[in-house]
């Protein structure tokens, strides 16, 4: 009861923990991106968009007197193009998604040069079609590709006239999109993380830092949670319980509390660890445009063979049982089996959720190190004092036949 509370207490508290730093707000422009938009003009409304490090300024009105179209001035950037790759931004009338968008698209070419033109982006655009340069049912004006030596920032700026029957400035659905390949004028496939597919919102432009509705806070949370959960359980709970087991049993060290620690860990890793796996289903059952087949085949093997351990507890031959001998084999294999493959999955999930306010990657780097550290120091004291064991029963085993000849 004890364990199933603290565990709750833990999830609670993560819980709690990544709502306080995803709060939502409108985040304002990084200091030289906003000197940047000075230059042009757009420095009152300005914000950091929710994925791929870009940040948009703006300037809009209406105009004539009946107020049939609308007058945007659009700046965005980010740093995450370098020496070649391509960023996009487009609107769509109808829905918040990339099929549909009328996008401009910036290219650095490979030669350091830079062009931007119109695109169409079409449902053949998803199943792979190239994607080239088009006319589009959206009047973009003055457009203009830079990239900033000393600031980093690969932008993009246009003035855009949007018919205000289809669009609305108070919710208006906008992409963006970030690449690192071209041929010419054509950008190739963008990455396939969840930054890639979380770049849209829906925003209103009459606020000062345009507050939009994107992905979903309460989904960026859980994801969130999700990676926590999987890592404290199954990346870092479980291969305690393997070291206890290992170490702490009979040999070097000799504990009566070795199995109750084991369970123990195992138990509470396994609880926190199926958290994580049941919000991860949740999460891919309602992402409706991507999926990451191996991160979920790799989640539901890890699943399936950490219960099959679990289940030894109670399932487990006698000890005087004649196949106890080839279930400890399989028992061990199996167990080191998993925290190989753990490791490989949450690796692949962190690529996956690139997350930009957190170290993940490296604080499980860290975790592993510390764990392979205790390891390395328990089995080389383990293997000291087992050759001093063996070298101490060799000596007594020579002393026993000279005392006996000299009692004689």
């Amino acid at each position: 009861m004890h364990s199933s509370t603290s565990t709750l207490a833990v999830i609670l508290a993560l819980a709690s923990l990544s709502a306080n730093v995803s709060q939502g707000k409108p985040r304002p422009c990084s200091e030289e991106f906003s000197g940047m938009a000075a230059q042009k003009n757009l420095s009152t409304n300005c914000k950091k968009l929710s994925a791929l490090e870009a940040e948009f300024a703006w300037n809009h009105r209406n105009n004539g007197a009946d107020r049939k179209e609308i007058e945007l001035e659009v700046f965005v950037g980010t740093k995450n193009v370098t020496e070649m790759g391509w960023l996009a931004w487009g609107v769509n009338p109808e829905r918040r998604r990339m099929v549909g968008t009328r996008a401009i698209i910036g290219i650095m070419m490979p030669n350091g040069t830079q062009a931007i033109k119109t695109y169409n982006i079409t449902a053949d655009t998803r199943r792979g079609c190239a994607l080239r340069p088009s006319d589009v049912d959206v009047e973009f004006r003055n457009m203009a590709v830079e990239y900033n030596n000393s600031t980093g920032y690969f932008s993009i700026f246009s003035r855009v006239i949007l018919p205000a029957m289809y669009y609305n400035i108070s919710s208006l659905n906008h992409v963006w999109q970030v690449g690192q390949y071209v041929d010419g004028l054509e950008p190739k496939m963008h990455g396939m993380t969840l930054q890639n597919f979380d770049s849209k919102e829906t925003v209103n432009l009459t606020s000062a830092y345009g507050r939009g509705k994107g992905v979903g806070h309460y989904r960026r949370r859980l994801r969130k949670v999700h990676g926590i959960l999987n890592i404290i359980g199954w990346g870092t709970l479980l291969p305690i319980g393997v070291i206890i087991a290992r170490y702490f049993r009979k040999y070097p060290f000799k504990s009566s509390w070795w199995f109750f620690l084991h369970v123990s860990c195992q138990t509470a890793g396994f609880v926190l660890g199926t958290t994580g796996f049941a919000i991860g289903l949740w999460l891919g059952h309602y992402s409706r445009f991507y999926s990451f087949h191996t991160h979920r085949t790799l989640a539901i093997c890890i699943f399936a063979f950490t219960t099959l351990q679990l289940l030894a507890f109670r399932l487990k031959p006698t000890p005087d049982d004649e196949y106890r001998k080839h279930w400890n084999v399989y028992h061990h294999f199996l167990g080191y089996a998993l925290i190989a493959l753990i490791s490989v999955n949450i690796f692949h999930g962190i690529d996956i959720l690139k997350p930009h306010k957190f170290r993940w990657r490296s604080t499980f780097i860290g975790i592993l190190v510390a764990l392979a550290a205790v390891t390395l120091a328990l089995e080389i004291y383990t293997w000291i004092t087992f050759l001093a064991a063996k070298k101490r029963a060799k000596n007594d085993k020579k002393s026993r036949p000279a005392s006996s000849s000299s009692s004689r």
